[in-house]
């Protein structure tokens, strides 16, 4: 019973810490001011290009940190009206609640791991569980592909049930900040960078476990 209920944990716990470390890869100003420039939020915005960092930034900031203020302003004006703040309030409760459990998931792992360390189960459920995300990330890569908007709109559904996310391009400077083209080439980077660590560690976890599996065996015919 043991056995099971750490294998169930770490099964788990193991996707959750790979899509929350390529957040991290690509929550920040190197992917993100790059991406942005591609899709030409300087001209949608009317902003400078240092002023689209700095707003940027502060947005970042504010969700990756705190507190949830989401008040940058240029020139004296709030960039972002109060239903895109409040939006951004949203984004900022689901990442801390999702990085809370990939925090605890990874930390019962290391627990897991330091009790069961000559037991194969935990290395067999990282493999289990980063290979099973490796095949979800070519699922998504092909769905972003194709049926991107779809995607997108049940994203939201599931993680913003109340609806506030839908704003005006013409007139919202939130969707003009991070319009179509930046959601789409950060999915797909996202995508492809999950399925890179989630191939490594599948490749790594499945030699570990094979490797105590045998040393066990080993000990047990010596014994």
């Amino acid at each position: 019973m043991r056995r099971r209920v750490a294998f169930t944990i770490v099964l788990g716990a193991t996707p959750v810490a790979i899509v929350a470390l390529t957040l991290l890869a690509l929550f920040n100003p190197v992917w993100i001011n790059p991406a942005q420039q591609r899709a030409g939020v300087a001209a949608m915005t009317g902003f400078d290009q240092r002023d689209v960092e700095r707003v940027t930034g502060s947005i970042l900031s504010d969700v990756v940190i705190g507190p949830p203020s989401f008040d940058v302003a240029v020139d004296g004006v709030n960039v972002l009206g109060e239903a895109e703040r409040g939006h951004m309030r949203d984004v900022y409760r689901v990442l801390r609640a999702f990085m809370a459990i990939a925090v605890a998931g990874g930390l019962l792992t290391v627990v897991i791991a330091r009790r069961l360390r000559s037991d194969p189960v935990v290395w067999r459920a990282i493999a289990v569980g980063s290979g099973a995300l490796l095949v979800a990330g070519v699922v998504l890569s092909v769905i972003i592909t194709f049926l991107f908007d779809a995607f997108w709109l049940a994203f939201h559904l599931v993680f913003f049930p109340q609806g506030n996310f839908s704003f005006d391009p013409t007139t919202q400077r939130l969707t003009q900040l991070f319009p179509d083209q930046f959601w789409v080439e950060s999915a797909t980077a996202a995508a492809l960078v999950a399925m890179v660590l989630a191939g490594a560690v599948t490749l790594a976890a499945s030699r570990r476990a094979r490797h105590l599996a045998h040393a066990g065996c080993l000990a047990t015919r010596n014994s």
